[in-house]
């Protein structure tokens, strides 16, 4: 019968290894898929931009995407008042009737529930990031000069 001996720097080594990997999956920004369900109460979080993108399965120009919205979505990782979401068309319609989509794909930046603006620029990450942070940052002050005023 083989023993095997593990010494408790070797165990305590293993136990960090495990904890650091454990917290870099949970801490892994996702894009979260929004339906007819959660749409309304996910993008009237107060304080908080949601970036949107509206596909449906079968459309050429999603299909075209790739990964983008999910590279997006790990680049924006830090980015705590900004959430990354998409939303199937093909299956969530009154969703999509309500904003107001008419071609796939479409993005779009929401703020305390409200539709701040339409992403027309290039499909690449850095564009979208800086779109995002740009707008955010615009709506938020926006937001809170509105609250100023109702003072």
């Amino acid at each position: 019968m083989i023993r095997h001996r593990f010494s408790i720097l070797q165990i305590l080594l293993l136990y960090c290894l495990f904890v650091l990997c454990s917290k870099h999956d949970s801490a892994r920004a996702e894009v979260i898929a929004l339906t007819t369900e959660t749409f309304n109460d996910k993008v009237q979080e107060k304080d908080t931009a949601w970036f949107v993108k509206f596909c449906v399965p079968w459309c050429k120009h999603c299909k075209n995407l790739g990964t983008l919205w999910e590279d997006l979505g790990k680049e924006m990782e830090g980015e705590d008042e900004i959430e990354i979401g998409e939303v199937n068309c093909g299956t969530n319609k009154p969703v999509c009737a309500k904003v107001d989509i008419h071609s796939y794909p479409t993005f779009k930046l929401f703020y305390n529930g409200e539709e701040v603006v339409k992403y027309k620029g290039a499909r690449n990450v850095e564009s979208l990031k800086t779109f995002a942070l740009e707008e955010t940052e615009r709506a938020a002050t926006k937001s809170q000069f509105d609250n100023d005023g109702e003072l």
